[in-house]
This record gives structure tokens, sequence and C-alpha cells, in this order.
């Protein structure tokens, strides 16, 4: 089968497209750094030929301002042009767990509006939300950077491996398409204080956490569960512990 992974040099398209390449798939790489740019169109024809199945992990490269709303809908809309072109029969996207109550984020209403637009497209699709990587952790402890402190909120969450979730975008991009919303977190829940303080300590860093319940998530206060998969989600299996011990060996 041919899948064309849209974003394939990212975290976790670069660990999906290994994933189907091992299992004897046909891998059409999409990249602006592969020559294929989402937002223009250019390249995404040719890309697009003969595929059956298209996995969207594109991400914008700033989280701040319109510049994610113009990125998501701009490439959004070009990958499902090039879909419906090429006869493609599933859409496979990656969102982001707690995306419809935290729109008042620049961000988190980009990823809202991709949602939409797939929703709306009339191809049969499957939406996967995600809890934030491991992979992410240090920049999220970045966003709370105050002096020589960072200031975090307390809120829970349930952070996952990226191979985790490639794992499981390359299940559900072999089987029908859903029409519906998957969720995956990981194993544990902490807090974002909590996480801070463990990935800040396993890397000897001194500098201290202040829990702070009114500190930001791009942009949003956050409440309790904001972050939280829901009853249904798929449970990852990678621990915090595990991969930070991986981490750490690298």
């Amino acid at each position: 089968m041919k899948i064309t992974v849209a974003g394939a040099t990212g975290v976790v398209g670069t660990r999906l497209s290994e994933i189907m390449r091992q299992s004897g798939h046909q891998v059409s790489a999409v990249s602006l750094s592969l020559g294929v740019d989402t937002v223009s169109g250019k390249g995404l024809e040719a890309a697009l030929a003969g595929t059956e199945v298209i996995v969207d992990v594109t991400n914008a490269a700033s989280f701040g301002d319109s510049a994610a709303l113009d990125f998501f809908r701009a490439s959004t809309r070009n990958l499902l042009a090039a879909a419906a072109e090429a006869g493609v029969r599933h859409y496979l996207a990656l969102s982001v767990v707690g995306t419809p109550s935290l729109v008042e984020s620049d961000y988190f209403r980009a990823k809202m509006v991709q949602e939409n637009l797939i929703r709306a497209s009339n191809r049969p699709y499957t939406l996967l939300r995600s809890t934030q990587f491991y992979e992410f952790i240090s920049g999220l402890i970045d966003t709370g950077a105050d002096g020589d402190v960072f200031r975090l909120s307390p809120a829970f969450m349930r952070p996952v491996a990226a191979g985790d979730v490639a794992a499981l975008l390359g299940e559900l991009s072999v089987g029908a398409p859903l029409n519906d919303i998957v969720e995956i977190g990981g194993p544990d829940q902490f807090g974002i204080d909590e996480i801070a303080r463990i990935y800040l300590a396993a890397n000897e860093d001194e500098r201290q956490v202040v829990t702070d319940p009114s500190a930001a998530y791009f942009g949003v206060e956050l409440t309790a569960g904001a972050l939280l998969p829901g009853a249904g989600a798929r449970v990852a299996t990678e621990k915090l512990s595990d991969w930070l011990y991986q981490a750490m060996a690298d």
C-alpha cells in the first residue's frame, strides 16, 4: 500500500515513515525540506499520485499570533484537495488532546480549524488526538521561564512517547477510516510542575519550579482536566522514567 506521510521529517513523521517501510508499505515522504510545500501546494500532486492513505502530522513553525492558523488552514486545504484529486481513501491526522477546550489559545484554535476542515471535507477520516510528547517537555518547561525559576501550572497531563503515537498512527492507517476521534495518552499522570521537576532533576538542572495555577499553557489558563484524555483513550506503554533513562543514555 502507498502511504503519504505529510510532515515526514518531524518527531512523529520520521518514526511513522520507518514503521510503515518496515511493514512493507511504500512511503511517500512530504516535507518542505524534501521539496514538497503543503502551504503553497508545490509538489503535492506528484507526491500523492497513487496514494491510498495520507497521514497528516504537519505542524506550524510558530505557535503564536496568526501564524499557526495561517499554516493549518492553507496546509490542510491543500492536502485535502490533493487527496480528493488522488482518490485517497483515508485521511488520518494528528491533533492534540484538549483542543476544543483550549481554543482561546492561538495554536489550539488553529488545530480546531484543521480538525473542522477535515470533518467537513466529506473524505473518510480518522483524527488521533495525542497528549504532549516526552520529546517536547523541555520546550514546555521553557514556556514558564521567569528569571531563574519556572512558573508552571499543576494541571494534570499524561505525556506520551512520540514512538508510541507513531505506532498507533501506523495501526490506524492500515485500518478502515473511523470518521471519528481516537485519543492516546501515556501510562502515568503528572502535574505539569511535577513533570518539570522530574525532567530538570534528571538533567542535573538545579533551577527551581514554582507551582502557579494561573500560569498559561500556550496562552490559555488551564482547568484541572483540560489536558487529560477521555476514559476510552488508548494507553501507551513507555513510561516517562524509561524514556528519560534512554534519553540520558543517548
